[in-house]
């Protein structure tokens, strides 16, 4: 029974329904149902940071459950998950208040691909060490 990356999925969706509702309010507020092409600065980060989340997190939990299903230590994943929780957030943070490039932006997506990197590695290492 997988009991430490419900806790990280749960919260990495939750961020991704909270990007998705930013879009929905600047769509409505903007008047504009489909593209971003008339739309302000502001909107087309709030579908940036929507993208994003949803190009990142995915891969990065299904690296994360698959280290649970291979017994990986409790303190490890519980590590691997905060990793992406303040990275992901960061990473939001980031890319809404500003629309080039910040330090939210910047240490969000390191420590993402660093983490995804890492326990992509890591799963080979537990597979291969059977």
């Amino acid at each position: 029974m997988l009991s430490i990356s419900p806790i990280y999925c749960s919260v990495l969706i939750v961020l991704i329904i909270f990007l998705a509702y930013r879009v929905t309010v600047f769509r409505r507020e903007e008047k504009i149902g489909l593209g971003d092409s008339e739309s302000s600065k502001a909107m087309k980060s709030a579908i940036r940071a929507h993208a994003n989340a949803i190009e990142n997190i995915p891969v990065a939990l299904i690296l994360l459950v698959m280290l649970e299903l291979n017994h990986l230590t409790p303190w490890l994943l519980h590590a691997f998950g905060l990793v992406l929780v303040v990275g992901r957030g960061a990473h939001a943070w980031g890319l809404s208040k500003k629309n080039g490039p910040s330090p939210g932006r910047y240490y969000g997506t390191l420590f993402t691909w660093l983490c995804i990197a890492l326990m992509a590695f890591v799963n080979v290492l537990l597979v291969a060490s059977r």
